[in-house]
């Protein structure tokens, strides 16, 4: 690994030790600055990179995290949106974070009943997350981590996350029964004809088939996904990038976060995207870093190791934009939340927790050959 890479490690470790406390009740900020919330799903996240640095402040931040999301958990168990307010609910993904980081976290430790009656609740809240009380769960619009996107009925990456923690906690006949039903083909999964990645979402006769990088890569990581469609996901994704390079859709090495971008004439528009989500520009295709880093995870995991190399040195050049100096920013990183495709400019908070380890997580898979923990 060269002297870049390690120089952004140092850097991002920097910033998740000075977000390890927070100004409500010590728990972790999501920024440096402009989040001091702690916004579960961005911390639950932020998991992978905390267990692949291996320190230790940084795990004990995380068990605190844990321990106080189950102490607010809700009397059906949901896992609420902010770590320390239990009457903050409504996320799809919270509660299949949680269950997937508690089972990461049981092997990191060796502690296998870690949280149980937590983890119990969770899964008999999950179990009636269902649209027809079978596989899949489903969601409602704007829920997930796109507060901006609609999502309607099954999602891929709330789905790609259920897979996940059930393959985690060792429930491997429910995994598989969910990984047949999403690779069901003929609109009843998220299989699409003419393309290898999934849809973002389907629901009966409905879809949406433009693609959701975090949904895909997850779906990769996990194994939603078999090996040789994974392969052809990775030349998909790249083609379709090196397309929106040439149309000036995209001035950046990495892929945006979802593809190709719902224009103002688009019969899936909504008025609001005008001012908070527009072509380009935060969950309608703007290059998030997080997103990225795991997207570095699943082409080690796809059996990409060279174009992952070359993806995890743009996200170290990635990792410098600063949006708003500041004198303590250690060897000039400013791990942004979020880029413009179009102009490829900074645009959400410095020190975002997520994207320091994200990078983190996707170093440690580029340095190891193997997509970590799950």
């Amino acid at each position: 690994m060269d002297a870049s890479v390690q120089q952004a490690k140092a850097a991002a470790m920097d910033v998740l030790l000075h977000n390890a406390a927070g100004p409500y009740d010590g728990l972790p900020r999501t920024a440096g600055w402009g989040y001091p919330e702690p916004y579960t799903r961005d911390l639950l996240i932020s998991a992978l990179g905390i267990f692949a640095s291996g320190h230790g402040d940084l795990l004990r931040s995380l068990r605190r995290v844990l321990e106080t999301l189950a102490l607010n958990q809700s009397p059906r168990g949901q896992i609420p949106s902010m770590v320390h307010d239990r009457e903050n609910r409504g996320a799809s993904d919270t509660t299949p974070l949680f269950l997937l980081v508690l089972g990461m976290f049981r092997r990191v430790t060796g502690e296998p009943s870690f949280l149980e009656a937590a983890g119990a609740k969770a899964l008999h809240w999950m179990d009636y997350q269902t649209i027809d009380d079978r596989e899949l769960v489903g969601q409602q619009p704007t829920s997930d981590w796109r507060d901006e996107q609609w999502v309607l009925g099954h999602g891929l990456y709330v789905n790609a996350l259920v897979h996940g923690y059930l393959n985690v906690l060792g429930l491997g006949d429910r995994a598989e029964a969910l990984r047949l039903a999403a690779n069901r083909e003929g609109g009843g999964g998220f299989a699409t004809e003419g393309q290898p990645v999934y849809a973002l979402w389907f629901y009966k006769v409905l879809r949406d088939k433009r693609c959701d990088l975090l949904g895909n890569s997850l779906a990769i990581l996990t194994g939603l996904a078999e090996p040789t469609r994974a392969r052809s996901m990775v030349a998909w994704i790249e083609a379709q990038c090196a397309d929106l390079r040439a149309r000036g859709d995209l001035a950046l090495a990495l892929p945006p976060c979802f593809f190709p971008f719902i224009q103002p004439a688009d019969p899936d528009w909504h008025p609001r995207y005008g001012r908070y989500n527009r072509p380009g520009h935060y969950h309608n295709g703007g290059v998030w870093p997080f997103v990225c880093g795991f997207y570095i995870a699943a082409l080690v995991a796809a059996g990409e190791q060279r174009l992952a190399e070359e993806k995890l040195q743009a996200l170290t050049l990635l990792a410098r934009p600063i949006r708003k100096a500041r004198p303590v920013f250690p060897e000039a990183f400013g791990f942004n939340e979020w880029f413009r495709a179009q102009e490829g400019t900074p645009a959400g908070e410095d020190w975002q927790t997520w994207s320091a380890a994200m990078y983190l997580y996707a170093a440690a898979c580029v340095e190891t050959g193997s997509g970590l923990y799950f």
